[in-house]
């Protein structure tokens, strides 16, 4: 009986080539991964500086941040990038200053099951300025009070001066601003040219704190 036999280098040589294009497909495979995480490490740290920015396009100062470039025309590309994603029409930035609050002084979530307490001082003098707050999705929270924002103009003032507007789902006497839905963004704009002026130039302006008082 006759038996067909595979000469032994043949088989070796079979195997080698094998063995070959199983490496190529493996390196391609990992080539394939490493661009992937390549571009989506990209688009992600690419989100996050237009969405949250950095220490060369934003400035805080406690609780509160500001884009310092927005309403500039050199304004650098995030910049530019997070204000038409946000819709945003900002005046010039030598006039005015907005500052955005997602936490309190103590870095805790604002959220709309707890009470906050905002003094406002140090902003007078000729400078105006209105406090507005949003839900998590920066829209205007609906309540039947009509109340979205106060503002130097529409505040009212304790003896000494100072206006404290209070943050709470349910009414509250005096100045109070309704916080609805689950999580609060809090929007802070400043309209004085030297106070823009001293900004822009590093110096540090006091905001005021975002106190909390009690959660549900």
């Amino acid at each position: 009986m006759l038996t067909s036999r595979v000469p032994a280098h043949g088989r070796e040589r079979g195997a080698t080539r094998g063995d070959s294009l199983s490496l190529i497909t493996n390196i391609l495979i990992n080539l394939a991964a490493f661009a992937l995480l390549a571009v989506g490490g990209g688009l992600g740290s690419a989100w996050y500086m237009i969405e949250a920015g950095s220490r060369l396009s934003t400035r805080s100062s406690g609780p509160w941040m500001t884009w310092s470039a927005a309403g500039r025309p050199d304004a650098d590309p995030y910049t530019r990038a997070h204000t038409v994603r946000n819709a945003l029409l900002p005046l010039a930035s030598t006039l005015e200053i907005t500052y955005q609050a997602k936490a309190d002084s103590r870095g805790g979530r604002l959220q709309a099951g707890c009470e906050y307490a905002i003094v406002m001082e140090g902003l007078d003098g000729g400078t105006w300025w209105s406090l507005a707050a949003f839900d998590g999705q920066g829209g205007l929270i609906h309540n039947t009070a009509e109340r979205y924002a106060f503002s130097s103009d529409s505040v009212m003032r304790e003896p000494d001066g100072r206006a404290i507007i209070t943050l709470a789902r349910d009414a509250r006497p005096g100045n109070w601003l309704p916080i609805g839905g689950s999580k609060v963004n809090l929007v802070l704009t400043v309209q004085d040219a030297a106070w823009a002026a001293a900004v822009h130039e590093g110096g540090a302006k006091a905001l005021p704190p975002i106190q909390r008082l009690a959660c549900r």
